[in-house]
């Protein structure tokens, strides 16, 4: 399984961390390669993007399970593939460092399945931590942008 963590602290409270990670459609876009996503219930997502692994560019179609909402400072997901086969999970995670700061961590993991599976599974070892850290960047970038 290939995984990526990255953190970042940022001089805005938790609870402005929870106000934007809470709320789906706020990060959903932000993943790099964004194509397009679409709520199926409120803990239910189907997420759009391009994926590039290198040698293999790939629209990836997934669903996102939310598996705990744990205010103020932590979602837990899991993911499944529609159009490909990979299976994985990730979390957000905010923590107070200080007065007025929080570090937000971003973790995802994926691993293919089937027969492309060792292929796209050595492809996967540079992208999800370069994924990860994008992610991360982006949803702090917003924050910074809207506190």
């Amino acid at each position: 399984m290939s995984e990526g963590l990255h953190s970042i602290i940022l001089p805005v409270s938790i609870e402005n961390v929870w106000g934007f990670v809470s709320v789906i459609d706020r990060w959903a876009p932000l993943v790099p390669g964004y194509i397009n996503h679409e709520m199926v219930d409120d803990e239910t997502l189907i997420w759009e993007f391009k994926g590039d692994l290198g040698l293999m560019k790939k629209k990836i179609k997934l669903e996102v399970n939310i598996l705990e909402w744990n205010e103020p400072d932590k979602v837990t997901f899991k993911l499944k593939g529609i159009n490909e086969k990979f299976d994985g999970y990730g979390y957000f995670l905010a923590e107070k460092y200080g007065m007025a700061e929080t570090k937000m961590t971003g973790c995802l993991a994926i691993v293919a399945k089937g027969a492309k599976a060792p292929i796209a599974n050595a492809l996967l070892k540079t992208y999800v931590p370069q994924m990860t850290i994008e992610f991360s960047e982006a949803i702090a970038q917003n924050l910074l942008l809207h506190k």
